[in-house]
């Protein structure tokens, strides 16, 4: 286990495991927290990692902002500012790393806590999580890859409401809206996320970080683009370790044996 004063991160064969860890402060992010995130996030992008599971201690999942971290800065705008970028590059670290990112929403998830569920390559939710934006209640904007993620998944109109009246999103009502992928009772959501993570740890990592590279540029490529990149990936994925087993694995009849590194 990586010595960190904030957050956990523990390393299981090619399963990693960060824990949001100040449930005294229901995991509120300070400068601390996003810059071990952000650290941690860097950590895990190795061919060593095929799965990060990323949750939060005790009851909340994560508040979002320290509002008395910010408050006790001489600056607070810089201060904000620091603790925001460093939240960024642990986002933007696992929005690119090959390892599918499970992020499991324990309790309430608000603000940046939000945020950091949703961008989840898959999002397990347990019955009693909630979900709100909250930052126009403290006059503050959305960050943490919000205002990327959120019009994407559930379109401008109901990103509008989440981020303007502050509605407040149970489990099952956020699983409707296509923003969680799927909803576990909670005395078996630890279980589910060490089952689906084993799952996905069997997998081969270049192509699962081939569906997430070709899915992160498809908003902003054309057709034809978005054509190209796909026709490389697959020429490369077809010429790799994991791509040659997967193949001839299937032709074989067989279950494929997919390397570590993917």
């Amino acid at each position: 286990m990586t010595d960190y004063q904030t957050i956990t991160l523990e390393q299981s064969g090619p399963v990693a495991r960060i824990t949001l860890n100040r449930p005294e402060a229901a995991n509120g992010m300070n400068g601390t927290m996003t810059r071990e995130l952000a650290d941690a996030a860097a950590r895990c992008d190795t061919p060593a990692t095929k799965v990060v599971v990323l949750t939060g201690a005790g009851r909340f999942f994560c508040a979002g902002g320290d509002l008395k971290d910010f408050a006790s800065a001489p600056s607070r705008g810089q201060h904000v500012k620091g603790v925001a970028d460093d939240l960024h590059r642990a986002i933007s670290s696992f929005a690119r790393m090959d390892a599918v990112v499970i992020t499991v929403v324990n309790g309430t998830a608000a603000g940046a806590g939000f945020s950091l569920a949703v961008s989840g390559d898959l999002v397990l939710a347990a019955e009693s999580a909630s979900f709100t934006m909250a930052y126009t209640k403290v006059g503050l904007s959305p960050d943490g890859s919000a205002s990327y993620y959120l019009p994407r998944l559930i379109g401008i109109v109901k990103t509008k409401q989440l981020m303007l009246t502050n509605r407040v999103l149970s489990a099952d009502e956020a699983s409707r809206w296509g923003l969680v992928t799927e909803v576990v009772a909670d005395d078996e959501l630890a279980a589910r996320a060490d089952a689906l993570a084993g799952q996905m740890a069997a997998t081969a990592a270049g192509s699962n970080g081939g569906v997430k590279a070709l899915l992160l540029d498809t908003f902003s490529n054309g057709l034809e683009q978005q054509m190209e990149l796909e026709g490389r990936l697959i020429a490369q994925r077809a010429e790799s370790a994991d791509g040659r087993e997967g193949v001839d694995a299937f032709l074989a009849k067989r279950k494929p044996e997919f390397s570590p590194g993917g």
